[in-house]
């Protein structure tokens, strides 16, 4: 049985990767698709583990080769999606989490129809720049910019088949689990999985 493909997309500062590395923690059933990026490494963010980070280059010329699930250009940078990081995983059945932005997820949805998406909103305006500055990482330019690509981001959210309020972090995480526990509970991908009881159940005993 194929993998589910998952989305999960939110602006920057809405706290996407710290949601998603705790529930990677707690679900051992989902692969995270490590994205590529032409940008450079930010402080403490290691290659192969947070991005595969390669030159501008490198990064397009993957792009003519096809290379790509999905990709687009990130406040000034590119990002994507390799095939060779998701297809595998979902051809063995496994689940794939892709952490993208909502030009990426519509990508892939026009590629994937049957994908679950979700988009994490923050709780305020005011928290979502409280958190930005908080990484103390970016100038004030750079903080400017990434506040006015906040809000075009955050009016994609229904473009999404789910939307968490990253107000209360361990709810917002348990909100997640949840959806892709009833992803995983839908009627197709259990018979497939529970096809010889269902067969066994319905069974004429006459």
């Amino acid at each position: 049985m194929r993998g589910t493909l998952y989305i999960v997309a939110a602006p920057s500062g809405a706290g996407k990767s710290s949601i998603v590395n705790a529930v990677l923690a707690r679900d051992p059933n989902i692969r995270l698709s490590i994205s590529f990026t032409s940008r450079q490494p930010r402080p403490g963010e290691r290659h192969a583990e947070h991005y595969h980070f390669v030159s501008e280059q490198e990064f397009e010329a993957m792009v003519a080769e096809g290379d790509f699930f999905e990709h687009a250009r990130v406040h000034g940078d590119w990002k994507g999606s390799a095939r060779q990081s998701v297809e595998p995983f979902l051809s063995a059945g496994k689940d794939v989490l892709l952490e993208i932005d909502w030009q990426g997820a519509r990508q892939v949805r026009k590629k994937v129809p049957d994908a679950v998406s979700v988009f994490i909103l923050p709780p305020s305006r005011r928290a979502l720049e409280s958190r930005m500055r908080s990484r103390g990482q970016d100038s004030e330019e750079v903080i400017g910019q990434r506040l006015a690509a906040a809000r075009e981001e955050m009016s994609h959210y229904g473009e999404f088949d789910y939307v968490i309020v990253n107000e209360i972090f361990d709810t917002a995480v348990d909100e997640m689990c949840a959806i892709f526990t009833a992803s995983r509970l839908r009627r197709e991908p259990q018979v497939a999985r529970h096809s010889r009881l269902i067969t066994a159940l319905l069974a004429d005993e006459g």
